[in-house]
């Protein structure tokens, strides 16, 4: 018996997963939006999209990477016990935020029980708490919290988004599904990146993924290799122009808790982003 419950806010009624086109808030897709089953699908798909809307449907449903599909879809079913009574997203989650971006914030993936319920990148768990703030501390966003995908959250020239889209099991993605959800991120940067000035590298892995992104699409990254640090910073040749990278320390509670990355040190990375945009 299918079972129906209620979004927390508006009280619609959704199946976990949550269908396409049943009207989930920010749901990019509908019933019709195709389906990438296969790496070759992603691919074409995504080289084949020629709007942000067409990118972010694409991978809000898409089922390229089996191990991972079964790993969101089983945390959406067995659930976390405070969220019991609601329904979880249980696909990808595509990007967020300003159409042109001046600022493009990446991190690794989804968490099970944040962007995996929520169907929002970075929305309903305590990193996307932690990230949010300051964004609003800094001006990027209209509202320091970030509960669900219809809370009215709002960015200012700002666009996030995950390197890969799924959440993976222990938050670490293989390396070959890296490389399948590769081409939705470099979609996303071909239809924003001529806008983008800096990237903000949430973690080693975000800002390996930019270096990469950098180089499969005509850009060039320099030698040495530039490393990854909190603070660090590498300019960046892109097919269009000259892009700012910025190393910030993932907002995972492990670096929150322990103070390894503080509020102030955040609210710094976004000034410097600003000042660079």
């Amino acid at each position: 018996m299918l079972t129906l419950l209620p979004h927390p806010r508006t009280g619609d009624l959704f199946e976990t997963p949550v269908q396409p086109g049943r009207g989930w808030p920010g749901d990019p897709a509908t019933s019709r939006t195709p389906v990438a089953s296969t790496p070759a699908d992603v691919a074409a798909l995504a080289e084949a999209a020629r709007a942000l809307t067409q990118v972010d449907a694409g991978v809000s449903v898409c089922r390229a990477c089996p191990r991972l599909v079964e790993w969101r879809e089983e945390a959406a079913a067995v659930k976390r016990k405070s969220y019991a009574d609601q329904p979880y997203w249980g696909r990808p989650a595509p990007g967020f935020g300003a159409a042109r971006p001046r600022i493009m914030i990446i991190g690794l993936a989804p968490a099970a029980h944040g962007a995996n319920r929520t169907g929002r990148v970075f929305t309903g768990d305590r990193s996307g708490d932690f990230l949010f703030a300051s964004l609003h501390r800094s001006g990027l966003s209209n509202q320091p919290t970030c509960t669900d995908s219809a809370d009215g959250l709002q960015l200012n020239g700002v666009r996030v988004v995950a390197a890969v889209r799924c959440a993976p099991p222990g938050n670490a993605p293989l390396p070959a599904e890296r490389t399948t959800c590769a081409p939705w991120l470099d979609a996303e940067w071909r239809l924003t990146g001529t806008d983008v000035r800096v990237i903000v590298a949430l973690g080693g892995f975000a800002w390996q993924s930019v270096l990469a992104l950098i180089r499969r699409t005509g850009g060039t990254v320099g030698t040495p290799t530039p490393k990854f640090g909190h603070g660090a910073t590498a300019a960046l040749s892109t097919a269009t122009g000259t892009v700012q990278l910025l190393g910030c320390f993932h907002p995972s509670q492990q670096n929150t808790f322990t103070g390894r990355l503080t509020p102030v040190m955040m609210d710094e990375v976004f000034s410097r982003a600003i000042s660079a945009r």
